[in-house]
C-alpha cells in the first residue's frame, strides 16, 4: 500500500548529509513510494523488499512528474536523485521531518515483542488517560489521535502513514503516544526517524520468527527499537522470559523489570480467578495494591505488570496505574468473553501460535471446572512446520477440539487439518470442520453447563480468505448469532389492570 503525503519543505542535502546528491539540490514537499500513484512535484523512493525492487519503476515516477528520486543507486534519469545506503531508512526519516518531527513534542512510548503488544500498548494509554492526559495509540486493532479512531488491517503502518498519524496527535493536542511495533516494521524500518522516551519488550518468543528467518534475525530486529531511545529514556523488560533476560545482560541504559515468577522490580500474585474476572495483588518495591481486571489470565497480568513498570517510570502513583488498568474492560479478540445469557463460557482469542494457544487454554483451565472446547485452524501458505505442536497443544489442552479453516488461501483446507492432525497423539477424538462458522456452532452445541469454549486464531480479524477471494466472517458475530438463537424467550405478562 502507498501513501502519499505532503508538507512543508525539506532539503534532503541538509537532512541527510552523508547522502550523495547528484544534479544539485532537492526540496522535497511530499513523498511517494508506488510509481503508479505518483503525482507531480513527488519525492520517489525506491525500495528493496522481498516483493520486488521499485527502483526499476523509477522511470514511470519521473514521467508522472516526481522531482526527484531517493535511490540506493545511481538511475538513468534525467532527474536530481538522492544516493543512500538504504532507502528504508531514509524514507522514515524523510517523512518525520515533513510531518515536523512529532516525537520531539511527544513522549513517545514503543511496545515491541512478541505476544502481548496490543494490549500492553492500549493499558499503557489507559493509565495515560486516567492521569489526565490526551493520549494517541498506533497499534494493530486502529489509530488514534485521540480525537478520531480508525481500525486497521495490520500491527504498524508504513513510514508516511506513520509520521501522518503523530502529526495529527501532536495537531489533537496530545501529550503521549503509544506505538505498537511489530518485529517486521523493525525490520523494514518503517519507524526510522521517531525517538522513544521508553520501549517496552513484551517478550521474545518464537512466534514471530517465521518472516525473519531466524530466531537471531527476530531477536535483533526487536531490540533495535532500544537504539532509538532519546537521551535519558528507558526499557522495561520481561524477567520471566529467558531470551530478554539474556538480551537484558548486553543493554546498558536504565531499565524496569516485571515478572510473576522470576525477580523483578514489579511483580504480581494472582489471588482469585473465575471466568468474568480475576484479582491480583501488584507490588512495586514497598507498595502494594490490589487489581480486579474484567480480562483473565496469566498473559494479562502480565501485560498489567508491563504498563504498570512503564507508569511508574512515567512517574505515574500506584493508584492511577490501577485505575488505568481496571478502565480497560475488553479488547477485541483478546481473550474476549462472549456473554449472551448462556450457562457456559465462550471466549474469542487471537491466539494462532503453539503458545499463545497454549497460554489461553491453560489461563481458561484456572478460571473454570468444566470441559475445555477448542475451535482452531492454522493459516494456508505459511508456517506449516507450527501445525502438528499446535495439534499437540489441542491434543494435551482440551477435552474437545474442533480443526476448521482459517484463511487456508489456495491450501485445501483437510490438507492443513491432516498437519494438525499429525500433532495429535488421539485423532479420533478431534473432529474436523472446514467450515469455519459451522465448526464454531457444531462447538457451542456440544457445550454443556459450566464448560468452556474457546474460538482461537482469528481473534478481532475478520473474513476468511479462500483461495483468491475473502468472504465475509467475523468470530464474534458468528457465536452471538447462534447464543441469541438458542436463548430462551422471556414470557412478558400485561400490566396488571384493576376491574370495577
Amino acid at each position: 500500500m502507498s501513501v502519499t503525503q505532503q508538507r512543508a519543505s525539506v532539503s534532503l542535502g541538509n537532512l541527510l548529509p552523508a547522502a550523495r546528491l547528484t544534479r544539485g539540490a532537492i526540496m522535497v514537499q511530499s513523498v511517494c513510494t508506488s510509481a503508479d500513484r505518483c503525482q507531480p512535484g513527488d519525492l520517489f523512493v525506491g525500495v528493496v523488499t522481498s516483493e520486488g525492487d521499485s527502483h526499476d519503476d523509477a522511470a514511470i515516477a519521473v514521467a508522472k512528474g516526481a522531482v526527484g528520486v531517493l535511490t540506493e543507486r545511481l538511475l538513468p534519469l534525467n532527474v536530481p536523485q538522492c544516493i543512500v545506503e538504504d532507502t528504508r531508512e531514509e524514507l522514515g526519516r524523510v517523512c518525520q521531518a515533513l510531518a515536523g518531527n512529532p516525537c520531539d513534542e511527544l513522549r513517545t512510548i514503543a511496545v515491541v515483542g512478541t505476544r502481548g503488544k496490543t494490549v500492553t500498548s492500549l493499558l499503557i494509554a489507559s493509565m495515560l488517560e486516567a492521569a489526565g492526559e490526551a493520549v494517541g495509540v498506533l497499534s494493530s486493532i486502529g489509530l488514534s489521535d485521540s480525537l478520531e479512531q480508525v481500525i486497521t488491517p495490520s500491527a504498524t503502518p508504513r513510514a508516511p502513514k506513520l509520521a501522518h498519524w503523530l502529526e495529527r496527535m501532536t495537531l489533537a493536542g496530545c501529550q503521549s503516544a503509544v506505538v505498537e511495533l511489530s518485529g517486521r516494521a523493525l525490520a523494514e524500518r518503517r519507524a526510522a526517524g521517531m525517538e522513544f522516551d521508553a520501549v517496552v519488550l513484551t517478550n521474545l518468543k518464537r512466534s514471530e520468527q517465521s518472516w525473519h528467518g531466524s530466531e537471531e534475525n527476530f531477536r535483533r530486529a526487536n531490540l533495535r527499537s532500544l537504539e532509538m531511545l532519546k537521551p535519558g529514556g528507558f526499557a522495561v523488560f520481561n524477567a520471566d522470559d529467558v531470551e530478554s533476560e539474556q538480551a537484558l545482560s548486553n543493554v546498558d541504559l536504565p531499565v524496569l523489570t516485571f515478572g510473576m515468577i522470576s525477580d523483578a522490580q514489579v511483580t504480581a500474585t494472582v489471588i482469585e480467578r473465575c471466568p468474568s474476572e480475576q484479582t491480583f495483588l501488584l507490588q512495586a518495591g514497598c507498595e502494594s495494591i490490589p487489581v480486579r481486571t474484567a480480562i483473565i489470565g496469566d498473559q494479562h497480568v502480565q501485560n498489567c505488570l508491563a504498563a504498570t513498570a512503564t507508569g511508574l517510570a512515567l512517574g505515574m502513583n500506584l493508584a492511577t496505574i490501577v485505575r488505568g488498568l481496571e478502565a480497560v474492560k475488553f479488547i477485541p479478540g483478546r481473550l474476549q468473553r462472549i456473554e449472551c445469557g448462556q450457562n457456559f463460557n465462550v471466549f474469542v482469542d487471537s491466539a494462532r501460535s503453539p503458545e499463545g494457544l497454549a497460554a489461553s487454554l491453560r489461563s481458561l483451565r484456572q478460571a473454570g471446572t468444566g470441559r475445555i472446547i477448542c475451535v482452531m485452524g492454522c493459516q494456508g501458505g505459511k508456517d506449516k512446520e507450527t501445525r502438528p505442536r499446535i495439534g499437540h497443544v489441542l491434543d494435551r489442552c482440551t477435552q474437545l477440539s474442533i480443526i476448521t479453516s482459517d484463511n487456508p488461501r489456495h491450501e485445501q483446507p483437510l490438507s492443513i487439518a491432516h498437519d494438525i492432525l499429525d500433532g495429535h497423539e488421539r485423532p479420533h477424538l478431534t473432529h474436523t470442520i472446514p467450515n469455519r462458522a459451522k465448526a464454531i456452532r457444531f462447538a457451542l452445541e456440544s457445550a454443556r453447563p459450566g464448560d468452556t469454549v474457546l474460538i482461537a486464531g482469528k481473534g478481532d480479524r475478520q473474513g476468511q480468505r479462500i483461495g483468491s477471494g475473502k468472504q465475509s466472517h467475523d468470530d464474534c458475530e458468528v457465536a452471538r448469532k447462534w447464543l441469541y438463537e438458542q436463548a430462551t424467550p422471556v414470557q412478558t405478562r400485561p400490566q396488571l389492570r384493576i376491574f370495577g
